[in-house]
């Protein structure tokens, strides 16, 4: 199992982040920018995070992995990008077959479910069309809660299912232990389940498994910027998606020839 960070500087991280969202709120400009340092420093990480996902893709394999989604898929807030809920489930599959596997990760840092609409699919239409991706995972949807419209959300998570294969697995907007946000976040799982369910897709109750990790999860799970999950976090990510990855990989092995 993966350490977690100590809950001193989770609580730190959290204090930080309270500071940023008071000085925005109230135009202090020099706070705002003191405080919302950590999320800056996280920031600058996403051309080396993108980096290092094209040069995975490098990586042969029998068993191809396709992901969709937004920082999360890519690792910001890891140690290493390969330590995101992504790269963690991709470990994992390698272990179960003993063998590499291609993985091709089109995740982009704060990407909202139209941009994933937008510019995710043509890149994951050409990956269709030269391959059938055995793994395709979705988690989309966290960056639509701060400028929240159920009706277009609704529009664009129909968009990328049906664009996708029938074997998608589709994870949940995680819980931000706001009180402030819950409602808005709650709705958007709703709408998550209805469409995916609707097609047939299997839903990981990310939401839950966060929610879960409570008081502890929020001081030790986070990064610096108390938004993005840390390794331990992301491990508890994996670990939700697993049993339903671990069915695919069972479903596969059974349509090999004997």
């Amino acid at each position: 199992m993966m350490l977690a960070r100590s809950p001193a500087l989770g609580a730190k991280a959290l204090a930080l982040s309270a500071a940023a969202t008071i000085a925005q709120l109230v135009k202090w400009q020099r706070l705002y920018t003191w405080a919302n340092r950590p999320l800056m420093r996280l920031a600058e990480m996403q051309p080396v995070t993108a980096a290092w996902w094209r040069e995975r893709r490098k990586q042969p394999g029998d068993f191809l992995y396709l992901a969709l989604g937004d920082s999360t898929a890519q690792g910001i807030g890891a140690s290493t990008p390969g330590r995101s809920y992504v790269g963690q489930l991709a470990d994992r599959i390698e272990a179960c077959l003993g063998e590499p596997i291609a993985v091709t990760n089109l995740g982009v840092s704060g990407a909202p479910s139209n941009l994933c609409a937008r510019d995710q699919l043509p890149r994951a239409a050409k990956v269709l069309a030269r391959r059938s991706p055995d793994l395709v995972t979705l988690d989309i949807g966290a960056n639509d809660i701060a400028q929240w419209d159920p009706l277009a959300f609704h529009r664009n998570i129909s968009t990328i299912i049906d664009a996708l294969p029938s074997h998608t697995i589709v994870g949940e907007v995680p819980c931000f232990h706001l009180p402030w946000n819950d409602r808005r976040v709650r709705e958007a799982n709703r709408i998550l389940r209805t469409v995916a369910q609707d097609r047939g897709l299997s839903v990981v109750p990310i939401y839950e498994a966060t929610r879960a990790r409570g008081v502890r999860g929020i001081l030790t799970e986070f990064a610096e910027d108390a938004f993005h999950p840390n390794d331990r976090g992301y491990e508890v990510w994996a670990d939700a998606f697993w049993p339903v990855v671990r069915a695919r990989l069972d479903e596969l092995a059974r349509q090999r020839p004997s």
